[in-house]
């Protein structure tokens, strides 16, 4: 026959604080697989499947956020608007002076403007202060 050993309970040194022995628990963070499969356990998941993390898009832009685009093409926008509708325009240059026309095309550098009885013109960008409607009153 086997030797018993009586078992006895065994005690635990109690902790002046009582949180030393504690263990964090840390609930899972991972999706439901309802709204899409699990990116982190999936077998079949790749880098290139799924959404980069914030720490990832952070590693790439080295900590910072991304800069906006360059060209947001609403001048583009607006000057297309403009001279499609043959909207009258008032352009104020720097200097005070008001041309009074119509877009009839515009570059990246300048705005070509007819006018009614007076000479078409090309006016460069740079020499523009701002520019309104006709019909609007002007801000300043």
């Amino acid at each position: 026959m086997k030797d018993a050993i009586d078992s006895m309970p065994v005690e635990h040194p109690v902790e002046p604080d009582g949180f030393a022995n504690r263990k964090l628990i840390r609930p899972s963070l991972s999706r439901p697989e309802s709204l899409g499969r699990n990116e982190h356990n999936h077998p079949g998941s790749s880098m290139a499947d799924r959404r980069p993390e914030r720490s990832d898009r952070n590693e790439r832009n080295g900590g910072r956020k991304a800069a906006p685009p360059e060209q947001t093409n609403a001048e583009s926008f607006y000057y297309q608007k403009q001279m499609q509708a043959k909207t009258p325009m008032v352009i104020v240059l720097r200097d005070g002076e008001q041309l009074h026309g119509v877009i009839e095309w515009y570059d990246k550098n300048c705005l070509k403007i007819n006018r009614v009885g007076a000479p078409n013109l090309m006016v460069y960008k740079p020499s523009i202060k701002y520019m309104y409607k006709a019909g609007e009153s002007a801000r300043k």
